[in-house]
C-alpha cells in the first residue's frame, strides 16, 4: 500500500514538473523511428477536471468532464464506470465517451480510494479519434463532487 501511494505521489510530481516545463497550449510533436514529423505520435501532459455528483458507486454511473487540456477530451464528455464500487474502493473498467455524433470512445481502467479520493486511471485505446490513445493519470479530489486528472497521454501506436 505504501509503494502504491509513493507511485501515485511520484506520478503527480512528474505531471506537475512536466506541465511546468512544457508548452501548455497543445501537445508536443516528436519524430519517431523514421516517421516524418507529420505522422509521428502526439504526446504531452494532460489536466482534466470532472464533476461526479451523478456517481453513486454503481455500474453505469457517470462523471462529467468540465474542462480538459486535451482537445479530444471535450467538456461534456462522460466517464462511465463498468462495475460497482466494493466498500470504499473503485476498481473498474471505464469508458470515456465524448459528446456529439460518431463512434469515439476511449477504453480504460480506474482504481480509486473513495475514502481519500485519490487513485489512478490508465487508458489504452478505443474507437474513432481514440484508436491510438494511451494515458497514465493520477486522480485527486478538488472538493465536493469534483476531481482532477493529471498525467501524460499519447496518440500513436506503441513502439
Amino acid at each position: 500500500m505504501i509503494c502504491r501511494k509513493l507511485l501515485m505521489v511520484a506520478a503527480i510530481i512528474a505531471a506537475v514538473v512536466s506541465t511546468a516545463c512544457s508548452d501548455t497550449t497543445g501537445p508536443n510533436q516528436l519524430p519517431s523511428k523514421g516517421l516524418s514529423l507529420a505522422s509521428s505520435p502526439r504526446i504531452g501532459t494532460l489536466h482534466v477536471e470532472k464533476e461526479c455528483s451523478a456517481y453513486t458507486g454503481h455500474a453505469g454511473d457517470i462523471c462529467t468532464i468540465t474542462s480538459s487540456t486535451v482537445k479530444e477530451i471535450e467538456a461534456g464528455s462522460r466517464v462511465i464506470y463498468a462495475s460497482d464500487a466494493v466498500g470504499a474502493l473503485v476498481d473498474t473498467d471505464v469508458l470515456l465517451d465524448p459528446p456529439g455524433p460518431g463512434n469515439n470512445t476511449a477504453s480504460g481502467h480506474c482504481t480509486i480510494d473513495l475514502a481519500t479520493g485519490t487513485g489512478e486511471c490508465t487508458f489504452w485505446g478505443g474507437t474513432g479519434k481514440f484508436t491510438w490513445f494511451h494515458a497514465n493519470i493520477a486522480v485527486s479530489p478538488l472538493g465536493g463532487p469534483d476531481f482532477e486528472w493529471n498525467g501524460t497521454y499519447r496518440f500513436g501506436p506503441r513502439d
